[in-house]
This record gives C-alpha cells, structure tokens and sequence, in this order.
C-alpha cells in the first residue's frame, strides 16, 4: 500500500524556475546557388531557326505583350523537341516561388539563351537508353 500523505504538513513552495537562455539568433538563410549565367551563353541558331522558336513562343504569349509565364518555359522547350526536367528549368529561372512560377513573365531574347543552355545540356538520353529503359 502507497504511503498516505501528511494532511496536516505544510506543502512545499515551488522554486521558480531559473530564467530559460536567451534563444540563440537564428542562422541567415543559406545563400541560393547561383543561377546560370544566361549572359555568357553563346547563341548558335540560324536565322530559320529563331524565327521557328519566335513563333512558338509567340503561341504560347496568352497577352500578347511578347512574353510568357515562367510556368510555360518548360512546355515551350518540350513543344520545341526538347526535353528539360523541371528542376534543369527553375535551376535556369533561378529557383522561382510558386507564386513567380505563375505572376513572372519572360522575353523572348531571355528565352533563347535558356534553350541554348538546354540543347547544350550533356544529360541527355539517347534511343537506346529509352529502349533499354521499356525493356522487362
């Protein structure tokens, strides 16, 4: 049987506490990697060919001010045979917020150095590694 308590003993005070630490200051925000710099890429089109990727470009300019959403340069690069993954185009725009993804607009002479990065791009697959990629 559990030992019973003294009614008639006084209850012991509580200590106060000792003052917690002053929290330490938080760390400052790690740098972003820097973007590429699209200053430095070398356009290597044709003349046929900037005007092929102006007008698709131009297809997907819902304003008609000669610019598009950051969230359409992937589909633009994809509708122009390339194929970037989604990380490779917000690493290109700078590692946007969502909400940049949907309010920010882009040129088309920022756009073409983008492209030419993705072309250049050495992460490529070829046919065979698709084909061997379907193989069970």
């Amino acid at each position: 049987m559990a030992p019973k308590k003294d009614p008639k003993a006084p209850a012991k005070k509580a200590e106060p506490a000792p003052a917690p630490a002053p929290a330490p200051e938080p760390a400052p925000a790690p740098a972003k990697a820097p973007a590429i710099d699209l200053s430095a890429v070398k356009i290597e089109f044709s003349a046929d060919q900037v005007d092929d990727y102006r007008e698709a470009f131009g297809l997907f300019d819902r304003v008609g001010d000669n610019k598009v959403a950051y969230n359409q340069i992937a589909d633009i690069m994809r509708a122009l045979g390339q194929n970037p993954t989604n990380k490779e185009v917000n690493k290109l725009l700078g590692m946007p917020t969502a909400e940049d993804m949907a309010n920010k607009r882009i040129e088309f002479e920022t756009f073409l150095p983008m492209l030419q990065t993705i072309i250049n791009s050495p992460n490529k697959a070829g046919f065979e590694d698709y084909v061997e990629g379907l193989r069970v």
